[in-house]
């Protein structure tokens, strides 16, 4: 298998997992937040979508998917453009109110471009410095193995919080 081929893979699992997660969920459900302020569905979601489309559109010299294709609009968070969620309060948090079909709209188009940038590496491309602001700098094979880990874990909470969900409605 090629490096290409199991970065592909990995982030094909990211998106099918995303799917699966917003699967008969619905506004309201996506919005609760467990315990009333644990990360909602709907905020992990599109967190995680805009780390993979911030990240990886920096990495490629791409303009990211969320100004690009009119996601912000489309979204009309109270947050700042470029907000990708990092830090945010419990009220920024709230914020992030959307329906499942808009999150997967979203990420399926993040997804999109992630692959298109995926499928015009080469190995030797991974070592390639795509941010200079930490020490060591950043290569473009840490920076995807990054945004991986981050973009599973995430929806891997996603899913949880579904199930949390769904155990609530039957009690």
């Amino acid at each position: 298998m090629k490096t290409k081929d199991l970065l592909l893979d990995a982030f094909d699992r990211i998106r099918q997992a995303v799917a699966a997660t917003l699967d008969g969920v619905d506004a309201a459900e996506a919005g609760r937040r467990p315990a009333g302020n644990g990360n909602s569905i709907a905020w992990l979601i599109w967190h995680l979508g805009r780390v993979e489309d911030a990240q990886l559109a920096s990495a490629a010299g791409l303009e990211q998917v969320w100004t690009s294709e009119g996601f912000a609009a489309r979204f009309d968070l109270p947050l700042a453009q470029r907000d990708t969620g990092y830090g945010h309060s419990s009220d920024q948090v709230d914020a992030v109110q959307a329906a499942p079909e808009l999150l997967l709209a979203y990420y399926d188009a993040v997804h999109r471009q992630t692959v298109g940038f995926l499928k015009t590496l080469g190995d030797d491309d991974l070592d390639r410095i795509v941010d200079t602001r930490w020490d060591p700098p950043v290569s473009l094979g840490v920076r995807l193995v990054s945004s991986l880990a981050d973009c599973l874990q995430h929806v891997g909470q996603a899913a949880y919080v579904k199930g949390l969900n769904t155990a609530e409605r039957r009690d």
